[in-house]
């Protein structure tokens, strides 16, 4: 797939682990791990939200496009 989520980037920039964003969203440490993994087919706007909230960024930087994938 062609659309990359660098979530792994950003959480280690941040020094918060997987765990640690899990419980700030209320979302479940799978859920989370299949979107770091690259393996998530969706996103709901409701969970972007809620994670670029707690990291303090951009939907754009969590996910890129990558050419030619």
């Amino acid at each position: 797939m062609a659309i990359r989520v660098k979530l792994d980037e950003l959480l280690h920039e941040r020094r918060m682990t997987l765990t640690d964003l899990a419980d700030r969203v209320g979302l479940t440490l799978a859920n989370l791990s299949i979107l770091k993994t690259g393996k998530a087919k969706a996103i709901r706007f409701s969970t972007l939200d809620a994670i670029c909230r707690e990291l303090q960024c951009q939907p754009g930087d969590l996910l890129a496009h990558d050419e030619g994938e």
